[in-house]
């Protein structure tokens, strides 16, 4: 039990913060007509995390991270996906005139929230780092239960995004301030942006 609650707190420490991932699964929900129809992009972000953390804890991704060349390629990549998903996103318009031209198919929300996901040195880091870490202090089957834990606080946290999006959009009839958070998220992507290419600088 120690192993599944220590899983629990910790995976909510790292979700927690408002980062592109969780701001692009918010907006498919506030995008998306139905909130099922976010779907793709909450499995996808899922899918990805659990990925992560079954690798960071089976000590995979320990030595993908010691790759110097893996990160750099990471960090430009990240770099240029989030600075072209910031300005798609501040020019994006909820507006109900605007919607068919805001909503992504299935298939792109699905892609890009794998971009989102995967496109992010700094996310994947902390994964091999505190999670893959923390792993380590767990012998033979509590080791996977502190990874399961992790890994359902990641889908129950992206379904969570989702309806709280579907929940904005719904009261915000008008779009003014889904509007305000479209320039929200914009500008956290491009922050995210910066401090890859200020990684890429040192």
């Amino acid at each position: 039990m120690n192993a599944i609650f220590h899983g629990v707190m910790l995976a909510f420490g790292l979700i927690l913060p408002l980062g592109a991932q969780n701001v692009f699964i918010f907006q498919q929900g506030a995008w998306q007509k139905h909130v099922w129809q976010a779907f793709p992009a909450v499995i996808a972000a899922a899918v990805c995390d659990t990925i992560l953390i079954t690798a960071a804890v089976a000590g995979v991704s320990v030595i993908i991270a010691e790759i110097p060349v893996f990160r750099t390629v990471m960090l430009i990549c990240g770099f240029l996906f989030l600075s072209f998903l910031g300005w798609q996103t501040w020019r994006s318009k909820p507006q109900a005139e605007q919607a068919k031209k805001t909503v992504f198919t299935a298939k792109k929300q699905a892609a890009m929230a794998a971009m989102v996901s995967l496109l992010n040195p700094h996310a994947i880091l902390d994964t091999v780092s505190v999670i893959g870490t923390s792993s380590a202090a767990y012998p033979g089957i509590d080791k996977w239960l502190f990874a399961g834990a992790c890994i359902a606080v990641s889908w129950v946290w992206f379904a969570g995004l989702a309806f709280a999006g579907r929940l904005v959009q719904t009261a915000d009839s008008g779009g003014r301030l889904l509007g305000i958070l479209n320039k929200c998220s914009a500008l956290v992507m491009w922050g995210a942006a910066v401090y890859f290419a200020a990684l890429l600088l040192r």
